[in-house]
Order: structure tokens, then C-alpha cells, then sequence
């Protein structure tokens, strides 16, 4: 009888939406902040949160058409359990594509909560362009198209900005070569499934804005483009310029983000096969410059890479015993800053050329995936590192080449997935798990890893407990229970041993870290959640001064607490009140830190307000509270604090006519604790800080 209900109310529903078509629910927007913090890694280093937003956005961007896409894109999103997942492509099968996305309705699993949050994320697949139309002509008429122009700027006068002194040698003090002006350009038009072509041009402060074709500075610091192709025939995808790729589970190629472990426990462990997607951030390493193409035929596709581009670095310089000079790489530089002499120095200094391939098969059912990926890296100098301690096993040379095989299976509830890679230096990387729905209320996650001290993976970005997949094993076990539809509750526990040395851990080390998080939603309008984390590592203790009690190791503790409660009062008028704090023991002293926030957001006509009043005191750098704060559009912060002070910002939004959006951000940091902050060339000789952000948006067409 319950098939029979089932199979009628499918057929009310066919009945209600044949005449209205590919009908669809009014779009609704994505709400950036809820999807960032449920989503991101736990701040507690200084990751780079923009170039995973950026990646996120991609995804968030190119709606899934929900009538063709597979477990795989499904998975992608974050959003569904693999319960949902099954259920969705067993309705699918059974009573063939969605009519409507009313139709979700229908699917055993989903409920409201479910489908608001993943409605602005699907498409019907009569949404697509309209191809019966040129391809320019689709490009000339397309609705997202914009400019976007930023500026950002530290109000105080940083040392780097005063002008230079002599010293007692006659040596001229090294400053800042440019102004204290961030400007940030980028043009975009994209339509999903069709099309994206970008330029995207940033200036850090302290650059020159100047036009040197020596430096490849033309008048902003750094350029990126990009121009996509998508489902042209057999092509799945052709891009042009930059952009990164992701396959199997981020050993050989990462896309240059990994979200790891956070507050969402269970889906976010699990990488997918993505393939090539844009580049659009503003950093300047991790991402390719070139061409790559997917061709599908059936159930097979092949990727091609080739990528030729400039990398900061320094380069050093030896004599052999013919006293023969020789090149060579000694440092790369990531930070992407050119301020000083010495930094525009490593602007360009070597070149990288890349050569990738992707061979991968799916299923008729779209329940397996399997494939192999292969990189080879090659640099025009030979990279030697100076040698300490820890970095013995690290990559030296010019050429590196890394090849992996991966696999993914969707079996009723489980996701099943793993990659093992080899590098040219026999090193190997392997990552196994999967995520499981145990029940309606209960879905759980493990996952192993296990990376040796010479495994080398340049655009690898697996999950594990360092920044890079090298000289660690781990397991890891997530899980999320919901007991009823107003709560909720995220575990894990991950454990993780560093065979070899590591950055300020001169001896073989393990650790643990776990987290766990208590969410109550009685409505849409209220959500309160309390979390907790406590980390357990292993660390050099300070040198005694002591030859003999050199490179001693240490336990330290780190908890971290969250209290946080949201109130949507009404349409126009939302609130948010935290609570953190954290408490580090380390070399027998215990140090604390304390952090209180209130949100207030309020909407009137045109206009719309957010605002923050926090007050934070933190003993050491180590007690750091991070916490996320609202900024101007597609512009991201999840900023550190410690010492005693007050922060406070306000952000206004403002729609001057359908095409033109304005933004302006304020913000201060006081501290009372001291009466200069920070140091070196960024030293401000005053107890606070002012920034300023201001960005316009204008779109084409309207």
C-alpha cells in the first residue's frame, strides 16, 4: 500500500506540473555566512580561507542539474547525506527525470530544512542556455556579467610607509616601495553548464602600482584569467588560462583547497572528482596557466593538462670545483607580496612547466567511479633546500612526477572511496574511507591515511592534520546524530602520528583531536549551538641553554569553546550573540583567552546594515580566538585575536538601481594592552587599527 501512495502522489505531482514545465521555486539567495561556517575547516591556523571560498564558489555557482548529475556531483555539494544521495537517484530511476524541483517533495528523506538548503544549488536541465542561439550571441545577452572594483586600507601609518633612515653603518632601512592602497579589479561573466570567461587583478598594499614589463607588473601587481568552455559535444570542459583541477582524493590533483575538519563532521572528509574548474582567487601560486580539456566518450573521459607559468622564489647560487657558478631554487615565495626590494626580487624568478593526465571510468548507474591521474612537475632550476632537521626527506631537484589510482563506490548507504599515489621518489600516499547513512537520524565517516616523509605532491591536497600530504598517518571517525528535527549533533575524534620530524618537533610525534557540537533549531528564525574542540600535539620545548637537553619534546593542550545563539526577529531585523574561549597547556603554565560578540543586522528599503561590537582577552598568541566576520561581497575574513581589546566593525549595503550595488566596510581593533602593534615594516606605533573596505558592483545586463 505504500508503494501504491507513493507512485499515485508522484503522478498528482506529474499531473499538477505538466502544463508549467521545468517549473522551478523562485530563486533563493545562498546565505554565504551559514554555508562558510557549517562548511570550513576549524580556525585554529592561519589556512587560506579565501582560496577555499573562492573554490566553493565555483561549485556554488554552476548549479547541479539534478536530472543528469550522479552520487559523485551529488556528494560535492556537501548537502545531502548518502542516504538523501541513494534515495534521490533510486526516484530518479524509478519515475525518470524531475518535472520540477517541487518534486523533491516526493523523495523519501527530505525534508524542508533539507530542500531549503539545497534548492539554490539544482537545476532542471531544460534550464541550461539556450544553445540554438551562437555562442557570442549567448555571451552578449548573458545576465551575470559584472564588474567588481575594491579598495582596502589600514588608516595608521605602518613603519613600512615612513621614510627610510640611516643607520650608525651608513645602511639605508629597508621600506615599502609602494602605497598603502589594496585595489582589486575583477570581471566575470558566466552562465552554468555553458560558459565562464574572468580577469581578475589585485594590488597588495605596500606595491607599486606601476607598469614594468621586466617584473610583470602592468600597473596592478598580479593577473589572473581564465576563459571555460563547457558540454560542447564529446567536451565535457576546455579552459583557457588558469584554472586547477580535482580528481579521486586530492593526492595528485587538489583544486587547491581542503576542507577537512569542521563543524560539519561527516561529508566533508570525502573529495570528489570535480575535474577542471576555473581559477579565480587572488593568490598567486596553486593553480595552473595553460590549456586543459575533458573529452567524454560513453562511460569514459579523458583530461589533458599543460601548464607553463612564472613562481616566486629565490634563487640561490654555488661554486663547483672548477669554481663554476650554479643556480638554483632555495626558497619558493607563496605569500604573493612584492613590497620591499627584497621581495620583488623573487617575483618570477623560475618557471614551472606541468603535464597532467586523467583517465576515468563511470558506471551506467553512475554508482562507481574509478580512475588515474598523472603530474609531472619540471622547473628550469634545481630546487635545493638548506638542510635542518626536519626537512631531510623533502623534495630537492628539478622534476618531480607523482601517478595515482582511485575509485569511488555508491553501495544503498555507503560512499566508499580511496586513491593511493606514488611519487618519483618511491615515496606513497594513501587515503581510504567512507561515509555512511546508519540510519535516518544517525550517518557516520572513517577515514585512514597514511603519508610517508618522502612522498612529494606539489598540487596535492588530501585530508590530513598538516598543511601538505607528507610524513603522517591518521585515522579519523565523524559522526552526526539527529535525535529529532530540532536537534542535532557532530562528533569526531582523529588520531595522528608523525613518523619523521616536523617544524618545531625535532623527534617523531602523535596526537589527537576531537570535537564535539550540540545544535538546537526549533524554527527557521532560531538556531543556538554550543561546540567544543581540544587538540593534543607534541612541540620543542624553549632551549635551556643546555647542549645536552637540546630539542626536547612536550604535550600541549589546546581547548577551544563556542556558544553561539541566532535570532531572525523579523524580516529586517537579525541578531547574533558568541561566546569563545580557549585554554592552552604547555611546558607546565596554562594560559587562557576570552572572547564576547554581538552581531545586529538590519534591513531598511535599499539599504542594509550589519554591525559587530567584541571585546577579547587572550594571554598568548597561542590562546588566539578566530572567529568569522561579515565583510563586503565575495570578500571573506576569519581573523585572529589575542592580547586585551575591542573590536568593532559596520558594513553597509546599498543598491542604487538594479545594475549598481555599493558596499562600505569599518572596522577598528584597540588593544589595552599595548601601545604599538605588531612589528617590523607592518609596526603601527599606536594601541589600535583602522580599515576600510569599499567595493562596487556593476552588473551589464538588467
Amino acid at each position: 500500500m505504500g508503494r501504491i501512495r507513493e507512485i499515485a502522489f508522484v503522478a498528482v505531482i506529474s499531473i499538477i506540473y505538466a502544463e508549467a514545465k521545468a517549473q522551478v521555486p523562485p530563486k533563493v539567495a545562498i546565505d554565504q555566512e551559514q554555508l562558510i561556517e557549517r562548511l570550513f575547516p576549524v580556525q585554529d591556523e592561519d589556512i587560506d580561507y579565501e582560496a577555499i571560498y573562492e573554490v566553493l564558489f565555483q561549485l556554488y555557482s554552476n548549479p547541479i542539474d539534478i536530472n543528469k548529475a550522479d552520487s559523485e556531483i551529488l556528494q560535492a555539494s556537501y548537502l545531502l547525506s548518502p542516504e538523501q544521495i541513494s534515495n534521490l537517484i533510486s526516484y530518479r530511476n524509478d519515475f525518470g527525470e524531475f518535472i520540477s524541483l517541487y518534486e523533491l517533495q516526493a523523495v523519501p528523506g527530505f525534508d524542508s530544512n533539507t530542500i531549503d538548503q539545497i534548492i539554490p544549488f539544482l537545476t532542471l536541465g531544460n534550464e541550461s542556455s539556450n544553445k540554438t542561439q551562437s555562442f557570442w550571441k549567448r555571451v552578449k545577452m548573458e545576465e551575470q556579467a559584472y564588474f567588481l572594483f575594491r579598495h582596502r586600507r589600514v588608516w595608521e601609518t605602518r613603519s613600512g610607509f615612513t621614510p627610510a633612515d640611516t643607520s650608525s653603518t651608513g645602511r639605508i632601512s629597508s621600506r615599502y616601495l609602494g602605497d598603502p592602497n589594496d585595489l582589486y579589479f575583477r570581471f566575470r561573466i558566466q552562465h552554468a553548464r555553458d560558459f565562464s570567461l574572468g580577469l581578475t587583478l589585485d594590488k597588495d598594499a605596500g606595491e607599486q602600482f606601476t607598469w614594468d614589463r621586466k617584473s610583470a607588473r602592468y600597473g596592478f601587481n598580479f593577473l589572473s584569467f581564465h576563459f571555460t568552455r563547457y558540454n560542447m559535444g564529446r567536451w565535457k570542459a576546455v579552459s583557457l588560462g588558469d584554472f586547477q583541477v580535482s580528481f579521486g582524493q586530492g593526492l595528485v590533483f587538489g583544486a587547491g583547497y581542503s576542507l577537512g575538519k569542521g563543524a560539519e563532521t561527516v561529508p566533508t572528509i570525502r573529495r570528489s572528482s570535480v575535474g577542471i574548474t576555473p581559477y579565480t582567487a587572488a593568490l598567486e601560486f596553486g593553480f595552473f596557466r595553460g590549456v586543459g580539456a575533458t573529452y567524454r566518450y560513453k562511460n569514459w573521459q579523458s583530461t589533458i593538462i599543460a601548464s607553463y607559468a612564472s613562481r616566486d622564489g629565490r634563487i640561490g647560487a654555488a661554486l663547483d670545483t672548477l669554481e663554476n657558478t650554479t643556480e638554483f631554487i632555495s626558497s619558493f615565495n607563496q605569500s604573493g607580496l612584492h613590497r620591499t626590494p627584497s621581495e620583488l626580487a623573487t617575483k618570477n624568478q623560475f618557471k614551472e612547466l606541468n603535464f597532467g593526465t586523467n583517465l576515468q571510468y563511470s558506471n551506467m548507474n553512475g554508482k562507481f567511479h574509478s580512475g588515474v591521474n598523472y603530474l609531472l612537475t619540471n622547473f628550469d632550476q634545481p630546487w635545493q633546500r638548506s638542510l635542518t632537521p626536519y626537512n631531510q626527506y623533502e623534495f630537492r631537484g628539478k622534476t618531480n612526477s607523482i601517478r595515482s589510482l582511485y575509485a569511488s563506490y555508491n553501495w544503498k548507504n555507503f560512499f566508499l572511496f580511496g586513491e593511493s599515489a606514488t611519487s618519483q621518489s618511491g615515496g606513497n600516499g594513501t587515503v581510504l574511507g567512507f561515509i555512511s547513512s546508519l540510519s535516518k537520524q544517525v550517518d557516520f565517516s572513517f577515514l585512514w591515511r597514511k603519508y610517508d616523509r618522502d612522498f612529494h605532491s606539489f598540487y596535492g591536497n588530501a585530508f590530513a592534520e598538516g598543511t601538505r600530504p607528507i610524513n603522517e598517518r591518521g585515522v579519523y571517525l565523524g559522526l552526526q546524530i539527529k535525535p529529532t528535527l530540532k536537534w542535532k549533533i557532530n562528533s569526531y575524534y582523529d588520531f595522528f602520528k608523525f613518523p619523521w620530524l616536523r617544524y618545531r618537533i625535532y623527534a617523531p610525534s602523535s596526537g589527537y583531536e576531537w570535537l564535539n557540537r550540540i545544535t538546537y533549531q526549533p524554527n527557521r528564525n532560531l538556531i543556538a549551538f554550543f561546540q567544543i574542540r581540544k587538540e593534543q600535539k607534541e612541540r620543542n620545548i624553549p632551549d635551556s641553554g643546555e647542549p645536552a637537553l637540546n630539542y626536547r619534546i612536550q604535550t600541549i593542550q589546546k581547548t577551544n569553546g563556542l556558544l553561539s545563539l541566532e535570532y531572525q526577529i523579523s524580516k529586517d531585523l537579525f541578531i547574533r550573540s558568541r561566546i569563545l574561549f580557549s585554554k592552552v597547556e604547555f611546558n607546565s603554565k596554562v594560559t587562557s583567552g576570552f572572547m564576547i560578540l554581538q552581531d545586529v543586522q538590519y534591513s531598511f528599503g535599499a539599504f542594509r546594515v550589519t554591525g559587530r561590537v567584541g571585546l577579547f582577552d587572550a594571554e598568548e598568541y597561542e590562546n588566539r580566538l578566530y572567529t568569522f566576520e561579515n565583510n563586503v561581497l565575495w570578500t571573506f575574513s576569519v581573523p585572529a585575536y589575542f592580547g586585551q581589546g575591542m573590536r568593532y566593525y559596520l558594513v553597509g549595503q546599498y543598491q542604487f538601481n538594479s545594475q549598481l550595488t555599493g558596499y562600505l566596510r569599518f572596522a577598528r581593533t584597540s588593544y589595552t594592552d599595548r601601545e604599538e602593534i605588531s612589528s617590523g615594516l607592518q609596526k603601527i606605533s599606536k594601541p589600535y587599527q583602522t580599515e576600510s573596505t569599499f567595493l562596487i558592483r556593476y552588473l551589464l545586463h538588467r
